[in-house]
């Protein structure tokens, strides 16, 4: 199985090959145009419903543009009829990524472009924030280490960095090997490994595993994990039961009925703070709602996708965005995959895992 997470760190090889497919399905025709929107209805929309709209403020998007417009990525292409602004390629963008039921027709009417150049755009603004991530999604540094521990501290759980969980995005029959992307549930997905801080920013993303692949295997796998102890160093992150418990990663005691008090409380506890990864992934969900169901044919074009909207969920976290608590189309479809007692997956724990998390143990029941 190749790595997929590798591949599109070096990315945008081709902007093209999507698009081309794309056609083979879609056919460009002279639709209906919507000219007034780009000019007279956005600037018209106050802050909340510039918002509303484009799923993070003004000020972060024109932001963007600004970066897009000096870059390669829209250095390079302009279409035989000119080019279309930075500044609209990332309004189409972001406005594509926001909305689920969006369909490649509705986008294109409403900005006026063909469908073709809708693609072109999806993939160029993509790939440029794609490979954006090392400035935006970054380890902490020694302060920031500080300061997210002690909020941990304060929250009943001292030394941790981070919590850590995997979420399934769906997307639609891939050409190749598609059993593989069959998940538990019965859908085709992409996996995503994402670790976040106090403030749900997203401190580590890791993409591209098929649904099949399990949490712990995918962790195994990923960077993080080869340079857990080197960024930890005596501090760890927290996984549920479906990652390995390892020195730097702690994980709940598996309850067949038999916790001490002092075990169960410790469950408690890890829990109440892993929350902020289930708070993270749902507000990245409800911001960029194309991540329920990401509709892109290729592979890599999807996880450059969902990098994309993990640079805008750190560059906008800011922003005054309404988080839904009760958005049930996260848990009823996209629900965390946990490994069970009878998991024919299961690893042994690790020793020195283990006597730390009985270390931690007395020190959460002092």
């Amino acid at each position: 199985m190749s790595d997929l997470s590798t591949e599109i760190e070096t990315s945008a090889s081709s902007l093209s090959d999507s698009a081309e497919e794309l056609e083979e399905l879609l056919e460009d025709r002279v639709r209906p145009k919507n000219e007034n929107y780009f000019n007279q209805t956005i600037p018209q929309y106050n802050a909340q419903e510039f918002l509303e709209h484009f799923r993070i403020s003004r000020h972060v998007a024109n932001s963007i543009a600004e970066e897009f417009q000096n870059s390669d990525y829209y250095k390079r292409h302009a279409g035989c009829y000119g080019k279309l602004s930075a500044l609209n390629q990332t309004y189409i963008f972001l406005w594509f990524v926001g909305h689920q039921t969006a369909s490649f027709h509705d986008v294109a009417d409403r900005f006026s472009i063909t469908i073709s150049s809708l693609f072109r755009v999806i993939q160029r603004v993509s790939y440029f924030l794609s490979n954006l991530s090392p400035q935006i999604i970054k380890w902490p540094t020694l302060e920031e280490k500080n300061e997210i521990e002690s909020h941990f501290r304060q929250n009943g759980f001292p030394g941790v960095l981070g919590v850590i969980d995997g979420t399934h995005i769906k997307i639609d029959k891939p050409s190749d090997d598609p059993d593989s992307y069959i998940n538990r549930k019965g859908f085709y997905s992409i996996q995503v490994q994402l670790l976040c801080d106090h403030q749900l920013k997203i401190r580590d993303v890791f993409i591209g595993y098929p649904g099949s692949v399990h949490d712990s295997r995918v962790f195994r796998s990923s960077p993080l994990c080869q340079s857990l102890l080197e960024k930890c160093h005596d501090l760890y992150i927290l996984g549920d039961s479906g990652y390995p418990l390892l020195p730097n990663l702690l994980t709940p005691f598996k309850d067949r009925g038999q916790l001490t008090r002092a075990q169960s409380n410790y469950n408690v506890k890890l829990s109440k703070n892993r929350y902020l990864i289930e708070h993270c992934i749902g507000l990245l969900k409800q911001k960029f709602r194309q991540l329920f169901h990401v509709k892109l044919r290729s592979i890599i074009s999807i996880a450059h996708l969902i990098r994309a909207c993990c640079v805008l969920h750190n560059m906008a976290l800011m922003d005054d965005f309404h988080y839904e608590e009760n958005d049930n189309q996260i848990e009823r479809v996209f629900p965390v995959l946990n490994m069970d007692e009878n998991d024919p997956d299961e690893e042994p724990e690790d020793r020195n895992g283990i006597h730390i998390r009985n270390r931690v143990v007395n020190i959460l029941r002092q």
